[in-house]
Order: structure tokens, then C-alpha cells, then sequence
């Protein structure tokens, strides 16, 4: 009987400790009294405290006003006086500046990629080849410019002359297709890739090549990676484009181009008889080399394009890319490439692996046209024009009139 009665004395004892040990620790939570109590080697025993740090919490300062460090501080009469803010307001204005710039480049994309929607929706009145055809439609052929990040979920359409390299680099490194032979290692550095290199198709997946590949289910495939990859290309005015494109490949000896289609130049317009040097450099030496009026009638000749397609590098931008069909996310110009590639490669998410290689930028500029055209007739000139003419407006160039009218 006695044992009873004591366990009895010790169950009220110990339920009113209890009672009290929650009294306090309601009253006391968040300081420091208690914390013995916790494990800190290990989780809060009490939920939704200690999840992300082991470390013991300090005391409530909630009636404490820390100030930022920038600021000049002092005390008068008893109240805090914040004698300086020029920092803080100067802070809040860079924020400012920096959300605004943010806005202007988000409303200059969707002007631009509005704009291609109203050219190809037939609102400019403009027609062209393959503007209404649905991409099914393209011939596999045609895909060769669609390089594909499976990794990264990227889509780049290259335009030759319009910082490919560079963007060809970028796309070697994040789908480390390429091995560094000084590390053995894929390239991390765009820089340190071989320009040469980049160019060289079998490093890079193309739509082109997905029939090979995938066979019947290349269209669902190319389907589902252009509804959810991020796509890009980058444009500049067609005009300028052929000029560098003219001094890259004629301007200098090239075999491969003079062969292939500086000889051609030559004979069909030069009046040049007999045969010609068998290569570059001699024909350069004799002065027998084509001229940008000769190129600009090669591109104007019908029979041209009969035997074989525009080259790459003059290739028309909505050839190549196929802006009718594919919805791209970004389009990016060469008149803006600093700030364009910054803006894209956070868009990418990507910006934390790679940035666009520094150096020299291809110097030719829009204020040659008139130097460059001013020995073309005026007639060749505006049929240029009509040859370029899809481009010019997809891509929101304005129309060159000191070229066409002077």
C-alpha cells in the first residue's frame, strides 16, 4: 500500500514538473535558457527548426535596427540618424537602371521576333520561297545550319559572317565535342578552341543529319526539341554581309573559293580567255582576281543558282534558318554582339560555364555600302535588293536608299 501511494506522490510530482517545464518553455522560446536541452551535434528535435543548419540560433533582435555598413550613423537626443544615404539611393538607382535596361532589351526581342511573324504572316505583302510551307516540308538538306545541344537544350542556326565561329565555339564546348590536345580533356575556354576546327561539320548535330540517325522519327524528334529547346541565331544587314563575305573569300588568295567560284567569276565576266593560273596566288600576282562587281553578277546570273545553290557565306539568312518555321526565342545582331550574347547566354542558363570570346570583330561596316556599290549600276543594285529583299524585312534592316537611289 505504501509502495502505491509513493508512486502515486511521484506521478504528481513528475506531471507537474512537466506542467512547468512547458510553462517555461513557451514563455522562453527563442532564447538561449533552453538550448542545452537541444542536441547540437545532431537536427532540432522540434520541426521546422534546425533543417538547414547545425549551428545554434542567436537571441531575438527583433528590437534592434541594424543598419547597412555603407551608412554614416549617430545617435542624437536618443534616436538612431542616418546622416549619409548617397550610397543607398546610389545603390537603388544602379537596380533601377539595371531593370530598366533588362525591360528595353526584353521589348527589343519581341519587337524583333514580332517582326518575323508579321513578314511571314503575309501582313508586309512580301513573297519568297518556302514562306507559307510548313517544316515537315524542308528538305533534310536544308537543316544543315540547326546545330543541337541535346545537354544544354539549345538550338543555334549558324549564319556565315555573322560571329559563327565564335558561336560554333561556344557550342563545342558546352557539347564537349572536342578534345584539347594539351589536356585530353574537352575544351572548357571558347578562346582556346582552334578556329579552324569549329567549321568542320562532324563536331556538331544538325537536323540535317537526324534522318541517318533517327530515321522515321527524325520529324517527331525535331518536333519535340523545337517546341522545348531555347533557339537562336544571330542576323546583320544583308548588305554588309555580302561585302565581308566578298572580302573574306575574294579579297585575299583562297583556293578552295577561287577554284570553285572566283574562276567562274573570271571567265563569264572578266573577258578574261585562255586558261587561268592554276591557283590563287598566281592568279593574284598576275592581277587576275575577281571583282565585287563581278560577284554581285555572279549573284544576279539565274543560271547561278542552276547548277548549284548559293554558297553559304551569300546565302540568303531566311534560307538558312527558316524563320517561317522555326519560333525562335532570340535573335541576336552583330550591330549589338556585346550586349546581345551577354543577354542570351543568361538566357541560356548558361553564362556560368562560357562567355563569348573577346578579340578582333569583323571591321566591315555599314557606312561602306556607298564606297563598295558605287560602281554597281543602280539597276543591279535595286535587283539586288529584290534578291535580298526577305531578309532585309524579316530581320528589320532598314531599305538601303543612298544605295538604291544614289
Amino acid at each position: 500500500m505504501g509502495t502505491w501511494r509513493g508512486l502515486q506522490v511521484a506521478f504528481v510530482l513528475g506531471s507537474l514538473f512537466m506542467v512547468l517545464l512547458i510553462i517555461a518553455y513557451w514563455e522562453d522560446v527563442g532564447r538561449p535558457s533552453l538550448y542545452p536541452f537541444q542536441d547540437l551535434k545532431h537536427k532540432s528535435l522540434l520541426p521546422g527548426w534546425g533543417t538547414k543548419s547545425t549551428t545554434v540560433s542567436p537571441p531575438s533582435l527583433s528590437t534592434v535596427q541594424v543598419q547597412p555598413r555603407a551608412s554614416v550613423n549617430a545617435y542624437n537626443n536618443g534616436n538612431l540618424i542616418q546622416e549619409d544615404t548617397a550610397e543607398k539611393t546610389e545603390g537603388e538607382e544602379q537596380v533601377k537602371k539595371g531593370g530598366n535596361e533588362r525591360r528595353r532589351e526584353e521589348q527589343e526581342q519581341e519587337a524583333r521576333k514580332q517582326r518575323i511573324v508579321d513578314v511571314c504572316s503575309g501582313k508586309e505583302a512580301l513573297e519568297f520561297p518556302g514562306r507559307a510551307r510548313a517544316f515537315e516540308q524542308i528538305p533534310f538538306r536544308e537543316l544543315d545550319h540547326l546545330i543541337v545541344d541535346d545537354t544544354h537544350q539549345i538550338i543555334y542556326c549558324y549564319v556565315p559572317k555573322v560571329a559563327c565561329t565564335n558561336w560554333k565555339r561556344i557550342m563545342v564546348v558546352l557539347s564537349e565535342s572536342l578534345i584539347s590536345p594539351a589536356t585530353g580533356r574537352p575544351y572548357i575556354d571558347p578562346e582556346t578552341v582552334p578556329a579552324d576546327l569549329v567549321h568542320n561539320s562532324s563536331l556538331h548535330l544538325t537536323f540535317a543529319k537526324f534522318w541517318r540517325r533517327y530515321g522515321s522519327l527524325s520529324h517527331h524528334l525535331m518536333a519535340l526539341k523545337l517546341q522545348r529547346y531555347t533557339k537562336f541565331l544571330f542576323v546583320r544587314d544583308p548588305f554588309v554581309r555580302l561585302i565581308s563575305a566578298f572580302r573574306n573569300k575574294f579579297g585575299r588568295p583562297n583556293e578552295d573559293f577561287f577554284r570553285q567560284f572566283g574562276s567562274v567569276m573570271l571567265r563569264r565576266y572578266g573577258n578574261v580567255s585562255g586558261s587561268l593560273a592554276e591557283s590563287a596566288a598566281e592568279a593574284f600576282a598576275a592581277g587576275l582576281k575577281p571583282t565585287f562587281h563581278q560577284f554581285i553578277t555572279y549573284l544576279l546570273d539565274p543560271q547561278t543558282e542552276k547548277e548549284s545553290i548559293f554558297n553559304e557565306h551569300w546565302r540568303q539568312v531566311y534560307r538558312l534558318c527558316h524563320p517561317c518555321q522555326v519560333k525562335y526565342d532570340f535573335i541576336g545582331r552583330l550591330e549589338t554582339l556585346e550586349t546581345d550574347s551577354e543577354q542570351l547566354l543568361k538566357l541560356l542558363k548558361v553564362d556560368h560555364l562560357v562567355r563569348f570570346p573577346s578579340g578582333p570583330r569583323n571591321r566591315t561596316a555599314s557606312s561602306w555600302e556607298r564606297d563598295w556599290f558605287a560602281q554597281i549600276p543602280v539597276s543591279e543594285r535595286r535587283e539586288l535588293y529584290k534578291l535580298y529583299e526577305p531578309d532585309f524585312k524579316l530581320f528589320g534592316y532598314p531599305v538601303p536608299d543612298s544605295v538604291l537611289h544614289q
